[in-house]
């Protein structure tokens, strides 16, 4: 008579995989972002007039909503941890995210956002919540 020995790591995703079957959870692994030394696609403009506006605000860090333009309101998430490491490290400081388009305060989020390095003054747009980065 054989006995089948299973490994721990073979028990785990033997478990894992029925877990997932059951609950209809499933893990994905990141994917990593395309970076771009420029923005030249459609939303650009919107995503530079957000960064004039962010930044006559002084690029806020504490996550929240902020007034805007036209009686609106805009959200900044604060800190982007970057923790794909899409962009380049952060050596001195840290990103944060802030939302381009503006819309009624608690309104849900949409996906376009701008993420700045403080400490340089470098400023990414993503056009899909941090899949694809342009640089401003």
């Amino acid at each position: 008579m054989k006995t089948a020995l299973f490994s721990w790591t073979a028990r785990t995703v033997v478990t894992l995989t029925a877990a997932s079957t059951l609950t209809g959870v499933v893990a994905v692994s990141p994917a990593h972002a395309a970076v771009y030394s420029t923005c030249t696609i459609s939303r650009c403009a919107d995503a530079r007039s957000a960064k004039s506006i962010w930044s006559g605000k002084g690029y806020p860090v504490s996550a929240g909503w902020y007034a805007w333009t036209g009686g609106k309101y805009n959200y900044t998430g604060g800190t982007f941890q970057n923790r794909e490491g899409q962009l380049p490290s952060v050596t001195l400081g840290t990103y944060h995210e802030y939302d381009v388009y503006a819309r009624a305060r608690g309104a849900a989020r949409d996906a376009y956002r701008i993420v700045v390095n403080r400490s340089t003054g470098t400023v990414w747009f993503s056009p899909n919540h941090y899949t694809d980065f342009y640089k401003l």
